[in-house]
């Protein structure tokens, strides 16, 4: 059952998790230096729509944070940046590379991670202007490419168990069958908190 059922939005928190990841790759720029992105996206009207978009924003940050290690992954989002003429039909390159072994829970919290970086190289190259043009073409591609999928695999809040995984570092060192257990049992463990304090 997608979050919508809950009288949670599926989209809404889509849209503010975006732009919280954003937030997260410029926090340490001046504030002068960054654009407004609050009145471009709706954000959560709800505790329990805020609680989901903060863990989702730690899991999005730890999967980041492992591809920051991944040299050819950032000469990618480098190249993109260096190209002239940034503009929509390059993000949307970048965003079907990301998937284009298929739509995952990771995928997303890599594109999410992705438009965080973009934002803060165009910050870096004195081109701040462009954060509000990532932010809106995330949130567009989202929308249109993702947020279906989203619905159709339970929403949001099925995401958890997923992303743990994704976010778990060191898995590889352990045996697979500890892993797995380890992995079903922080999933079930994630889940079920995440559904007591909603219903609460």
């Amino acid at each position: 059952m997608s979050c919508e059922g809950n009288g949670m939005s599926d989209e809404r928190i889509g849209t503010a998790l975006i732009k919280v990841v954003i937030e997260e790759e410029l926090k340490d720029v001046p504030s002068e230096d960054v654009p407004p992105l609050t009145p471009l996206v709706v954000d959560v009207t709800s505790e329990q729509e805020r609680k989901i978009v903060s863990q989702l924003g730690v899991m999005c940050r730890i999967i980041g944070d492992r591809m920051r290690d991944d040299t050819e992954f950032q000469d990618a989002i480098d190249g993109v940046v260096q190209c002239s003429g940034f503009k929509w039909d390059r993000f949307k390159q970048v965003a079907e590379k990301v998937f284009e072994q298929g739509i995952t829970w990771e995928r997303i919290a890599v594109l999410f991670y992705v438009a965080g970086k973009l934002a803060l190289k165009m910050v870096e190259v004195h081109l701040p202007q462009s954060v509000r043009e990532i932010l809106m073409w995330t949130v567009d591609f989202f929308k249109n490419n993702l947020l279906s999928w989203i619905r159709e695999h339970g929403g949001w809040i099925n995401s958890f168990s997923s992303l743990a995984v994704a976010s778990m570092p060191g898995v590889s060192s352990i045996s697979s069958f500890t892993a797995f257990i380890l992995i079903f049992i922080t999933g079930v463990t994630l889940g079920s908190f995440i559904t007591w304090r909603l219903t609460r």
